[in-house]
This record gives C-alpha cells, structure tokens and sequence, in this order.
C-alpha cells in the first residue's frame, strides 16, 4: 500500500537523485533541506513498503499554493501515484487554508499536462523561454 506524508530531511537523498535522474534542471539536496524547513512550505513523498516512489512539494503564498516540484520514480510511473500524491498535497493545503494552487510545466510534457487535467487544472497562458536546458516555453495552470 502506498502512503503518502511529509518529507523529512532523510528523504532529501534519494528525491534529490531522482530529480537529477529525472529534470535537465534538478534542485539540489541543499535546495530540498531549505524548503522543506520553511513554515510556508509543505513537501510530500509517497513510499511503499519503506520504498521512496516520489516526491513533491508547494509554497503556500497568501492563500495560493505554489507547487514547485513533482517526481516520480520511473517504475512508478504511469499508476497513479503521482495524482493521488499531488491530491495528498491539495488536501492538506485545503486544510491550512490554501484556496487555489498553480504550477508550471514544459509544453512539451504531455503526461504530466494529462494528470494536472485530470486533477481540475485549466491552463492559464504561457511562460516563453521559462525553461533551460533545453530552452522551452512553460505552460502556465491554475486550479481555483
């Protein structure tokens, strides 16, 4: 059974490996220890069996969250867990007050845009240039 809670800094390893395997423009493990030690930050994981499947985290910023980061392992892909591990992450935020949640994503990212569609977010315009490595432009969604 997966279960899904917060991050702790014994996480931060293999999330920030799993970033560099997974993003041409990974956060560092000192990056991951920074946010996960802030009051207005919220970062989740979902395990199963002691095993680490992935991870993602929100600044909650006057009301609004910014999720910031999402991975999930590759042979954890494609079964759900990144939805529900996101839900995870808006139920709690609904919970500290959050009432919308925005993100950005590679135009590019076809199955990450499938599950933010799947989860009520409307795409809201476009970043140009947002992203590095390769340079791309970043759509823009909201969840209200």
């Amino acid at each position: 059974m997966v279960i899904y809670r917060r991050m702790t800094p014994g996480d931060v390893p293999f999330i920030s490996r799993l970033e560099e395997e997974t993003f041409s423009m990974p956060w560092s493990a000192d990056s991951f220890l920074e946010m996960i030690g802030k009051e207005d930050a919220r970062y989740y994981v979902a395990e199963e069996e002691g095993r680490l499947l992935g991870g993602c985290g929100v600044l909650m910023i006057a009301g609004e969250g910014n999720i910031t980061n999402v991975v999930i392992a590759p042979e954890a892909r494609n079964k759900g867990i990144g939805t529900a591990m996101l839900r995870h992450l808006m139920t709690e935020g609904d919970k500290e007050g959050l009432t919308a949640y925005t993100l950005e994503v590679r135009v590019s990212n076809a199955a990450a845009i499938h599950v933010y569609e799947k989860l009520g977010f409307e795409s809201a315009g476009i970043r140009p240039g947002f992203y590095e490595k390769p340079a791309e432009d970043a759509l823009i969604f909201w969840k209200r």
